[in-house]
């Protein structure tokens, strides 16, 4: 995004590949798309009225890991663009998915002067540089990151979410005859990214508890941060070259989707039809292979990354006009089941028609 009137974007950095997923986790606070099986997360909170909020006179740092995904673009895009609605000036910076690179931004805003700092995704290395704002005074709001330095992370309720994608796949599964499947599962970034392991161990549950005959496969397969699509497809030849037809039924990608472009690819080139594929973080790419009549991508979860970044910024507000803010903000996911889902999916979130 390019930045506004208000905005001063400071460089984005060159650096090697990061590790950092670009998915944040979102999720709903109602369970209605759950079909039944959700349970609220422990701490959810919805937006307040937004009227009478401002950020007149202050300065907004806004750090983001990258913006080259649709998930982190859209959260970075909602973050400034309701920081400057709200009368507030912009300083961004774009790691351009560099971990390192990304922690290391956090510098520019100790001397920077700014009020407060929005943190888009991360890994652990950004910890020292937020601990280092707290400690100057500096308030930061996560954005898809969670920590202990953070007035308030603003995400997706990534239990709900894995919950609605362990639905999906209970569904299609019963619905196929097939209660008694073999699940292969992608799943890098369940032990280091706690919003991925929220999604991989609810999606697990569901699963598992309403179809018992069910067999997760491993060792899981593993995909790559950096080129997700195209190791996921070579990874996927290579797996179903040894999972003939009868041995494989359903392979899931647990925390993201961009790898489930590859999955598809894969299944479509060695000219399986009994291997389907379902998600997490379903984007408007991915909604649209689902939408394809005979597409072997039969579920995903959507979530609402403009929405966090938005939410990130008014509780920014919020904080300076002395309200009480939470510790975390939710927002709603959506569960995209088969042709029809996706396609309604993609309408309810504002992405267009695909008829």
């Amino acid at each position: 995004m390019a930045p506004k009137t208000n905005s001063v974007r400071i460089g984005v950095l060159a650096g090697a590949a990061a590790v950092l997923l670009a998915t944040g986790a979102c999720a709903g606070v109602e369970d209605e798309n759950t079909g039944g099986t959700a349970s609220k997360s422990p701490s959810q909170t919805q937006p307040s009225a937004e009227a009478g909020l401002s950020l007149e006179g202050k300065t907004i740092g806004v750090a983001v890991v990258g913006t080259q995904h649709f998930w982190d673009q859209e959260a970075f895009e909602g973050a400034v663009s309701e920081v400057e609605r709200l009368g507030g000036k912009v300083i961004t910076t774009d790691a351009a998915r560099d971990q390192t690179v990304h922690a290391e931004n956090h510098d520019t805003f100790l001397t920077a002067g700014v009020d407060a700092v929005i943190t888009i995704l991360g890994d652990e290395a950004v910890e020292p540089k937020l601990k280092a704002l707290t400690e100057a005074g500096i308030p930061v709001f996560g954005v898809d990151h969670a920590s202990e330095y953070v007035v308030n992370n603003a995400q997706s309720d990534s239990v709900i979410g894995g919950e609605q994608a362990g639905q999906i796949a209970v569904d299609y599964l019963k619905e196929n005859g097939k209660e008694n499947a073999k699940v292969a599962v992608f799943n890098a970034f369940s032990e280091s990214l706690t919003y991925c392991g929220d999604r991989y161990n609810n999606w697990k549950k569901v699963l598992t508890e309403q179809l018992p005959g069910v067999e997760i496969l491993t060792p899981e397969l593993a995909e790559q941060f950096s080129n997700p699509a195209e190791d996921a497809r070579q990874q996927t030849l290579n797996f179903l070259e040894s999972h003939p037809e009868g041995t494989i039924d359903l392979i899931h990608v647990a925390c993201w989707d961009q790898p489930a472009i590859g999955v598809v690819q894969a299944i479509e080139e060695s000219g399986r039809t009994d291997v389907v594929v379902t998600a997490f973080d379903a984007g408007p790419d991915t909604l649209t292979i689902q939408a394809e009549e005979g597409s072997p991508f039969v579920g995903n979860v959507a979530q609402q990354p403009r929405q966090i970044g938005t939410i990130a910024a008014q509780n920014v507000a919020r904080h300076f006009a002395g309200e009480t803010v939470e510790k975390d903000s939710f927002v709603e996911t959506f569960p995209a089941a088969g042709v029809t889902g996706a396609k309604e999916v993609y309408k309810q979130l504002g992405y267009g028609d695909l008829g």
